[in-house]
């Protein structure tokens, strides 16, 4: 008897390693997902430094489909960054800039870029970023089809704009909404094909 897949929406507090199984005092998945099923693991990862939307799922077709670049999905990032952007810096960070991957010069994907004039409504972060009263900050929405290590950091660091805090707001057409950090829902397998809408 096939048992039907599960599929987990979870908000990935900052400083939780996105695996079930320990390293050192770091905090994992395992805190939060207590009686799940051994074969259920997060779809890719997200940095233990960043925060947001990690699906989790025993569905190995959807894993692959995520994970290959072939099929391409879209996931947007909310960035707070130390700065102001300059229009040319968002016009380099849309066209591809040029980071290091591995010890080799990868340029990146066009990807969309919105300065955020307002900063927008998330939660309050523990602990909270660093704050310099001489050095303002902006807030970035990023909107990439690749997942290079530590790509955003990497590619905002290229302009000047160092990345202070990093939030995956969404895969697909999937956010988080009104999810609060530690937040997980179970969704049913009508909402997966939202993950590669556009």
């Amino acid at each position: 008897m096939h048992m039907p897949f599960e599929y987990y929406f979870f908000y990935k507090p900052y400083k939780v390693m996105s695996q079930f199984s320990e390293e050192g005092d770091k905090e994992t998945l395992a805190s939060y997902f207590k009686n799940i099923k051994k074969d259920i693991y997060p779809v890719g990862r997200l940095d233990y430094d960043s925060e947001g939307l990690l699906l989790l799922t025993n569905d190995k077709a959807l894993n692959h489909r995520l994970l290959n670049p072939l099929f391409i999905h879209q996931r947007t990032y909310w960035v707070q960054v130390e700065g102001i952007p300059t229009e040319s810096a968002l016009k380099e960070l849309r066209n591809g800039t040029t980071i290091n991957i591995d010890g080799k010069l990868y340029k990146t994907k066009p990807a969309k870029v919105e300065w955020m004039q307002n900063a927008p409504d998330v939660p309050p972060r523990n602990p909270p970023i660093r704050f310099r009263e001489n050095i303002p900050t902006s807030w970035l929405a990023i909107t990439l089809i690749e997942g290079k290590n530590r790509q955003v950091r990497k590619m905002t660091a290229s302009v000047n704009l160092p990345t202070l805090r990093l939030i995956r707001h969404s895969i697909g057409k999937i956010t988080l909404d009104k999810m609060q950090p530690g937040e997980i829902y179970q969704a049913d397998s009508d909402i997966i094909k939202k993950l590669f809408e556009r």
